[in-house]
């Protein structure tokens, strides 16, 4: 399996089904017919690719595996190189999980430029895969710029009545931050000659120019978490998004940050990361508290679901720098785990509107006397969002609060009204929704699950019970390179274990 290329197959086979999609002629319900079985069977074979590469990754080593090292542009030491470790492996799963997801979700609400929606789609698609495996800072900038593209055209086309708005906004907020992380790749490749991304982690850059560097990182990784209190363009872009598009947006693109700080800020500029590091923490806080009382507030669904995503990456961003086993693997896994709950709760919000063209909370109430299947499946995917023990949802919470705890309890403190205040909202959500007397005559009708939506959501119930049951299957992937990455962290910053020692 080293010998072949596997994880090149996996992340341009998208690619190579949007082209085929690209060739498809005929009249346009045949052209969106074919279109829609191209981008199922490719989304869905690529998936299957990335369970082979998942079955047969070595769980003892945090070494990059399934290296591809090929010759760009040897004369300025820049190659194409990708490979995948304990940290990027689930990340390739979830985007090659929820990509087959999002077309199914698109079969029947988009049925205008269908050809060139499933090709935006797939064209993401290897964007996601490549960026999680690229092992080359231009490498990685393309295909983590590459994605604004389609997403922006995903947005901007297929939204709401606001889409063009939403779309320059999603477009400006994420370009403006990839500026200054460009001028940083320039500065590393001008003070090392080159952008091989594991030589430069083990790389010692001065202190100061770490500091630079990893400002200029942070903007572009903030944006895209996105951090407090550069998140305005997060609800615009899920509230005009089409349901698939709000689905892969929360899914796997708001991963990138969380993913860029471990794979970059930590590693390559420790010392920079221990004095900055209680700037994130007091970012988080924030984030985690303020966005969970604006969550409260809406009377938007998607909105309110928009708004969580934002509190539960704060979870995430104050993990990652508490430089703790449980602090990073809790991060991780949280990011998963909303990469899936999050995904369904767009789903769920998608359901109701395909049914009833409203997002309002106060359009809906009683749903469970004529949607009973509806109601179930919705709650629990709330109470997976709220944290109950036996979803993934409180595996990644906990981890989180314990790696907290041993930095600051002050700040595991405030980081936990985050939880009550979760329960809050989304009680509230589905008390409003699901619960009291089906008094609306337009509701009266209204039809339950489709068997398309049961297969939709069918396995992403199973993988929210699978990682609450089970951690380990998920955690064991990544407990060696997250290991690995603190011990050299400490090597680095002279042996500094925790990042606000001077608070404690």
């Amino acid at each position: 399996m080293e010998n072949f290329p596997l994880l090149f197959l996996v992340t341009f086979l998208p690619l190579a089904g949007a082209a085929f999609i690209l060739l498809v002629r005929g009249d346009e319900e045949v052209v969106a017919k074919n279109a829609r079985s191209v981008a199922l069977w490719t989304s869905s074979i690529t998936f299957i690719l990335s369970l082979v590469i998942w079955l047969n990754f070595d769980t003892t080593t945090p070494a990059f595996q399934l290296v591809i090292k090929w010759p760009w542009m040897p004369s300025f030491n820049i190659y194409f190189h990708m490979g995948v470790d304990g940290i990027s492996m689930l990340f390739v799963l979830l985007t090659t999980f929820l990509t087959p997801i999002c077309v199914l979700a698109s079969w029947e609400t988009i049925s205008k430029h269908v050809k060139e929606y499933m090709i935006a789609f797939l064209v993401m698609e290897t964007m996601m895969v490549g960026m999680f495996c690229a092992l080359d800072l231009v490498l990685f900038y393309i295909f983590f710029e590459g994605v604004l593209i389609p997403m922006f055209l995903i947005i901007g086309v297929w939204g709401g009545p606001r889409r063009v708005y939403a779309s320059f906004k999603f477009f400006l907020y994420t370009l403006a931050g990839s500026v200054l992380m460009l001028l940083a790749i320039l500065a590393m490749y001008l003070e090392t000659g080159m952008t091989d991304i594991p030589a430069l982690m083990i790389y010692r850059f001065p202190a100061e120019m770490q500091t630079w560097l990893w400002l200029a990182f942070f903007a572009s990784f903030a944006v895209k978490v996105p951090m407090w209190p550069v998140h305005t363009w997060l609800p615009d872009a899920h509230v005009e998004a089409p349901t698939a598009g709000s689905v892969i947006l929360a899914g796997v693109l708001l991963k990138f940050g969380g993913y860029g700080f471990l794979r970059f800020s930590l590693p390559m500029f420790p010392d920079a990361t221990l004095a900055l590091a209680p700037l994130i923490f007091t970012l988080s806080i924030v984030a985690v508290i303020y966005t969970s009382l604006v969550a409260l507030a809406q009377e938007d669904m998607k909105k309110l679901v928009a708004y969580s995503s934002v509190a539960h990456m704060g979870f995430v961003t104050i993990g990652v720098f508490t430089l703790t086993v449980q602090g990073i693997e809790g991060a991780i896994y949280q990011m998963l785990s909303h990469g899936i709950v999050s995904a369904a709760l767009f789903l769920i919000v998608g359901v109701v509107y395909d049914r009833m063209h409203s997002r309002d909370i106060q359009t809906y109430g009683g749903l469970v006397h004529r949607m009973p299947a509806y109601a179930l499946v919705f709650m629990l995917f709330m109470l997976a969002s709220v944290g109950l023990p036996g979803t993934g949802g409180f595996v990644g919470e906990i981890l989180v609060l314990i790696g907290v705890f041993q930095v600051s309890t002050l700040a595991a403190a405030l980081t936990a009204t985050g939880v009550i205040l979760g329960a809050a909202y989304m009680f509230y959500l589905y008390r409003r929704i699901i619960y009291g007397k089906l008094t609306k005559e337009n509701l009266q009708k209204i039809m339950d699950l489709s068997p398309r939506e049961i297969m939709i959501f069918a396995p992403m119930v199973l993988i929210v019970l699978w990682m609450g049951i089970y951690p380990s299957s998920f955690l064991d992937v990544i407990h060696v390179s997250v290991t690995n990455l603190i011990e050299q962290f400490e090597v680095a910053s002279g042996g500094a274990s925790t990042v606000l020692q001077a608070t404690r």
